[in-house]
């Protein structure tokens, strides 16, 4: 095997850790969004649980990382796929750390029945898992094209928190006796909310990848 050959097969190994990591952030964020449809404290309990096997796979992805740029000594684009593997991991791990606030939150409202509205948060939660798997197949197909189409998807987010919001602070008003609720409904729309901003991080990091600068697609 050529000394290529090698570094290319270090390389996929990395960023098949990185998928895996994507796929257990995606699959928190999932699992947290139903417990919250469903008042589920058992499976909010499993999201704040299972974190922590996350959190290894993180540690996992930068040892690999600092190994291969220790030994390989990349540059050029080969270095910043390393660094843009390093950076997708920090996020895919806050987009975990997000999941289990969320599942937090869920068991902080309990059981009782959803006082106010949550469609808005359903719908918010479809686009931010919707770009987080697209996230994850631009970073592999290195498609900066796709990964300007997830941050201009990412506005709408924005608009759908700010409409939500609004509402809910409306009805804070109107049904006092739900306020812990509603605020916890509140901060859970700030979760999916900053999670498609992670989103949109990963797809900065398409741009670097292939461009070698560094672009705020958040703007």
């Amino acid at each position: 095997m050529s000394l290529r050959e090698n570094f290319d097969l270090k390389l996929k190994q990395l960023n098949e850790k990185v998928l895996e990591l994507g796929g257990l952030a995606e699959n928190a964020f999932v699992k947290a969004i139903t417990a919250m449809e469903n008042k589920d404290i058992e499976r909010a309990i499993q999201v704040i649980d299972e974190d922590s096997y996350i959190d290894h796979i993180e540690e996992e992805i930068n040892d690999l990382a600092i190994i291969l740029i220790a030994r390989e000594a990349p540059v050029a684009v080969d270095l910043r796929r390393i660094i843009v593997a390093i950076k997708i991991a920090s996020d895919l791990e806050r987009v975990a750390d997000y999941a289990v606030n969320i599942a937090k939150s869920v068991i902080r409202i309990g059981v009782a029945d959803h006082k106010v509205p949550v469609d808005s948060l359903l719908k918010m939660s479809n686009i931010a898992k919707e770009m987080l798997s697209l996230s994850f197949k631009a970073f592999i197909e290195e498609d900066v094209v796709l990964a300007k189409k997830i941050a201009d998807t990412d506005d709408e987010i924005d608009k759908l928190y700010g409409e939500t919001i609004k509402t809910y602070l409306q009805l804070s008003d109107d049904t006092k006796q739900d306020f812990m609720q509603i605020t916890q409904l509140s901060f859970i729309a700030r979760y999916i909310e900053r999670i498609g901003d992670y989103a949109t991080n990963i797809s900065e990091g398409v741009f670097y990848i292939v461009k070698g600068v560094r672009y705020e697609l958040n703007n």
